[in-house]
Parts: structure tokens; sequence; C-alpha cells
């Protein structure tokens, strides 16, 4: 089961991308078409064959793993932009977009980057967790690399939860509010995940179903909302609809 989800996650992202094709090419909220390429591109770097093929290009050592999680940042930053702006919670935009969200942003990315150069080289692994067996300074360093790569994304999460339960409760269309219970799953998810690389070691077995589960539940909340947006304009003809802002 665990080497099916990333194919999901890839058919699910990769579908939505796809999809925003048309509208991207007139103009239409382009940055929707790009978040679902990036989280495209993340789900192909977290299968095993992809990984190996391009993680070998960047020398076998694991670079293309620095890579995934930095895509995996930049996508959940847009769509927490997106979704802060959309759903009026000015409070989390400015914990996300504004000064104290791009300060953390940038400290987990540079924390990160750190982190992996400090390690020794380890062959190609789309898990990483081969790494901690090849010496025991990256046995050490591999909690910190982790939780710098969960961190970012549990601070977004947890930034972001409040708006999307509060977008469940008021009345909205369905898909707005479907939308937003998916992607507040999502951040449940993602939370967990951070919570993961803590636990005991007999659920780490968990962490990709988990980990592809926030991806797939933000990535389909997202298309819930576009949906509700053009349902909206359909039925106007014109004008712009609440998810729109």
């Amino acid at each position: 089961m665990s080497e099916i989800l990333p194919w999901i996650t890839l058919v699910v992202c990769a579908a939505a991308a796809l999809a925003r094709i048309p509208s991207t090419l007139r103009g239409v909220n382009p940055a929707l078409f790009f978040i679902f390429l990036l989280a495209t591109a993340a789900a192909v770097l977290s299968i095993e064959q992809f990984y190996v093929a391009i993680d070998s290009s960047l020398g076998g050592i694991n670079i293309a793993h620095v890579v995934l999680r930095l895509i995996v940042f930049a996508a959940i930053y847009l769509i927490a932009v997106r979704v802060t702006k959309g759903f009026g919670a000015p409070d989390a935009h400015r914990m996300i977009a504004g000064r104290p969200g791009l300060a953390m942003l940038a400290v987990f990315s540079v924390a990160l980057v750190a982190i992996f150069l400090m390690m020794d080289p380890s062959s190609s692994s789309v898990r990483f967790r081969d790494a901690g067996a090849a010496s025991t300074r990256n046995a050490a360093l591999l909690p910190f690399y982790w939780a710098a790569a969960r961190g970012y994304l549990a601070y977004v999460s947890i930034a972001l939860l409040p708006a999307l339960l509060r977008t469940v409760k008021e009345r909205l269309p369905p898909l707005v509010r479907t939308g937003a219970a998916l992607m507040a799953a999502g951040a449940v998810t993602t939370v967990a995940g951070l919570w993961l690389e803590f636990a005991p070691p007999q659920l780490l077995p968990a962490a990709p179903a988990v980990n592809n589960g926030a991806v797939v539940f933000y990535t389909a909340g997202l298309v819930m909302v576009w949906l509700a947006r053009v349902n909206a304009a359909k039925r106007r003809g014109h004008g712009t609809s609440s998810t729109e802002r």
C-alpha cells in the first residue's frame, strides 16, 4: 500500500495541473497552476524510480531530497498565501507571508540545507532513512534534518488551521466548505507527520501514508474551492466569487 500511495498522489496532482492549463493560458489564476505543478514535481520525487534517476544525475548523494523538501516548502507557502487571501484571514496571512512568516521560511530553508551539508554523503534513498546508517554523524544529524523539513510545514499548517475551520462553519457554498475541510485535514495530517518523526520507531512505517495523505488533502481541497469558483462564475456569467479574492 505504501508503494501505491505516491502514485495516487502523483495522479491527483498531475490531473489538477493539467486541468488548470487552459485557464492559465488565458491568464486566469496562474498561481493555482503553479501550486499544482509544484505538487506534481514533489510527487515525482517521492517515487523511488524517478528519485533514484534524478538524484543520480545530481551526484547520487541525495541532493534530490533537499530539492524535494524545498519544492514542498514553496508549494505549501503558495497554498497558504492563496488560502489566507481567499478566506479573509489577515492574521494568518501575516504569520505566513509577512515578516514573521518569511523569516520562518528563511530559517527552516537555511537550516535544512546547512544540516544536509554537514552530513556525510550517502547513497540515493527516496525516504532518506538510510542516510543515518552511513555514519554516526548522520545518525546524530538526521533528526534535526527531519525537524527542519517538517517544521516549516507544521508552522504553516498551524497558522492556517483556524481560518480553515472557521470557513467550514460559515454559510458558504458546499464546495467551498468541503474544500476548507479537506485542507484542514491536510493541515492536521501535516502536523501529525512532524509528530511521527519523534514517535516510537514502530510507528515510522505510517509516515509515508501520512505525508502523502497531507498532499492529497491539500490538493483536493484546492480543487474543490476552484470548482466552487467555476460554478459561481457559470451562475453569474460575470463578476467574482469569494474564492477569487
